[in-house]
């Protein structure tokens, strides 16, 4: 056995470039690798439920009450519920694609698209990888925008509790754009996923910390309103609204809700920071899973319910940042603190993924390179050139972006819509029935595509949606108006 183990860790030396976060010092040390020759991970149930709800209760939280509001007491809730089922049944059927063959000792995917690539194989890795990567793209844009609105929130909060609230308070989000962009420049040189356990934990807690203080301003707000507002069937089609804005934006309230669960497309680089067997990773992500969608729609649920209670048909699309709520003004200035670190965290366990993509590649590429490999480590952070030029790059292009395209969040809506049923539903039941080797024609296999067609029919949906909404914001879109 120690013949063989030495055999891969010299093997292990001729690849080292290739990996994204590797030490010298660990091929010397076989207890610190793990079967893979990689360092050993330490991730535990509660550090993935952590990068879990750190990924799945973003500041999108704040805008259920106006999701409900759309579709009404019987819909609203109905969807969340259902929706959360959806997610936590099909991402424990991807947690099982982690390792291909044997639960335990299999061949580990690093990636989601390693996952593909290994149980479906061809264009479907492609496909794969241009919709993750896209979202994953598409997601640090957005944080970047809505961090943005929640620190000139804060300027506006103190303004209108100064001058009344007939003051506009209008200002630009641009610097606060570019500030985001500077801290997450520094986060970026945090060398992969692993490493930051500790920010997620700190975002998790500051999606409480905002989620709780807009649920209490709700129930605050609902008491004073003498009961509840709201209706069965959602906003009445009326002066303010046709009937076809009633439907798409019914549409765009259905997608808000099934994306708002959504992190399948980091579900296997969340579980390749698990530490090995025994129990096996996809038995502590199932139960990472099941601690984290739980806790999510628990507060989805009180959050949506009761910002609809408290503001009915008029619902703002962000409770924090819409002004539902004036005073007190300090507690806002919280709230959206909280949400700006939470973004910052939320975004880095997004673009984790990315840049462990890239540079993966480029280490293949040209694994003599200096500029790519040599490291000088200065405490969680791993600089290298390439690292510090790369990550710095991308953050200033999706700065840049952000600024350009203040309405990306629509956009963002229909890359959310697009890729919700590939990676959160199609591709977790093919692997799973390619893996499981599920009969084609039995009672399983005609539930799992039955579910597929179904998540398919409200991803279109939504896209139309969003795509409506894209298209009035285009109708009045100024370059950097921000």
């Amino acid at each position: 056995m120690a013949v063989h183990d030495g055999a891969n860790n010299k093997h292990e030396v001729a690849v080292a470039p290739m990996e994204v976060s590797v030490e010298a010092g660990n091929f010397q040390e076989a207890d610190r690798l793990d079967d893979d020759g990689r360092p050993r991970r330490t991730g535990t149930v509660w550090t993935a439920s952590a990068h879990i709800i750190t990924a799945v209760i973003g500041s999108g939280v704040l805008s259920l009450a106006w999701a409900i509001a759309q579709l009404g007491w019987v819909a609203g809730p109905a969807a969340m519920l259902l929706f959360a089922f959806v997610t936590y049944y099909t991402a424990t059927l991807l947690a099982e694609c982690y390792r291909t063959g044997d639960p335990d000792t299999g061949k580990r995917n690093y990636t989601y698209m390693d996952a593909v690539r290994s149980n479906l194989g061809g264009a479907k890795v492609v496909f794969c990888g241009v919709i993750q990567y896209s979202n994953l793209v598409g997601v640090a844009i957005g944080y970047t925008i809505a961090s943005s609105i929640s620190m000139k929130a804060i300027r506006r909060a103190g303004c209108f509790h100064t001058n009344g609230h007939g003051d506009p308070c209008n200002s630009s989000s641009i610097p606060y754009m570019i500030l985001f962009g500077v801290v997450q420049i520094l986060f970026s040189q945090i060398p992969d996923f692993d490493q930051i356990w500790w920010l997620s934990i700190v975002a998790a807690v500051m999606s409480f910390t905002y989620s709780s203080i807009g649920l209490a301003l709700g129930i605050a707000q609902t008491i004073s309103n003498g009961g509840f507002k709201g209706s069965l069937t959602g906003i009445s089609i009326g002066a303010d609204v046709t009937s076809t804005q009633k439907i798409w934006h019914s549409l765009q309230a259905f997608g808000d809700i099934a994306f708002a669960y959504s992190f399948s497309n980091i579900l296997i680089e969340i579980q390749d920071t698990i530490k090995a067997p025994p129990p096996s990773e996809a038995k502590v992500m199932k139960k990472a899973t099941s601690v984290s969608v739980a806790t999510t729609t628990v507060f989805y649920m009180l959050c949506g319910c009761m910002g609809y209670a408290a503001f009915g048909d008029a619902a703002p699309d962000n409770l924090l940042t819409g002004f539902g709520f004036y005073e007190p003004f300090w507690l806002l200035d919280v709230a959206n603190v909280a949400i700006v670190v939470h973004l910052v965290g939320a975004y880095q366990v997004f673009c984790q993924p990315i840049f462990a993509f890239v540079e993966r590649r480029a280490n293949a590429a040209w694994p003599d390179s200096a500029f790519i490999s040599r490291e000088l480590r200065v405490g969680p952070f791993a600089l290298s050139v390439f690292r510090l030029t790369w990550r710095s790059a991308f953050v200033c292009v999706t700065t840049v972006v952000a600024m350009l395209l203040p309405f990306f969040g629509n956009v963002v809506g229909f890359l959310g819509a697009v890729s919700f049923w590939p990676l959160t539903v199609y591709f977790p039941v093919e692997m799973y029935i390619k893996q499981r080797r599920v009969p084609r024609g039995s009672t399983k296999w005609i539930c799992l595509q039955t579910l597929s067609v179904s998540c398919l029919i409200v991803s279109i949906a939504a896209a139309a949606g969003s795509i409506a909404d894209v298209i009035d914001a285009l109708k009045v879109y100024r370059p950097f108006s921000g």
